[in-house]
């Protein structure tokens, strides 16, 4: 089940494509945090979703919020697929143990081993004030995300 609106979000420390750990819960009291789960690096559908984050970049990762994109792609292919497309944002690598930061949020699927699309606003609490999933085949409006934000933000 994944994670709602008003729990704690787990915290995790994992390595991204530049083999940097990062953790979650270093964002706290500074940072709200935009954890964005996708199923594989170089699918259609992802690399349209995270190529438009980047193309927004400014309304993702700014003073106010981070955006953290995680999968259980292997970091190596991580870095080949954030250099060939020019991201500027941690791409986190959920590989080893395989979708551990996954199953903790509720997005894993132990078929086919990858995490589905889930998209989790962390405020400066650790707490979660947006949740969305969404099936194998569908994408995400980031429109969303950034309703989710500006709520936030005028909280």
């Amino acid at each position: 089940m994944a994670l709602e609106v008003g729990t704690k979000a787990p915290d995790f420390t994992v390595k991204d494509q530049n083999n940097q750990e990062v953790k979650l819960s270093s964002f706290r009291g500074a940072r709200n945090v935009l954890v964005v789960f996708y199923p594989f690096a170089y699918s259609s559908i992802c690399t349209g979703e995270l190529c438009s984050i980047q193309e927004d970049l400014d309304d993702f990762q700014n003073d106010d919020v981070q955006i953290l994109a995680i999968s259980a792609d292997h970091p190596f292919a991580l870095k080949a697929w954030a250099e060939s497309q020019g991201f500027e944002f941690p791409l986190l690598s959920d590989f080893w143990p395989h979708g551990r930061i996954s199953k903790a949020y509720g997005v894993f699927n132990e078929d086919h081993g990858m995490a589905v699309r889930g998209t989790f606003l962390v405020d400066k609490t650790g707490v979660v004030r947006f949740a969305e999933i969404k099936g194998p085949g569908e994408p995400r409006d980031q429109d969303g995300w950034r309703s989710a934000m500006a709520a936030l933000a005028a909280a």
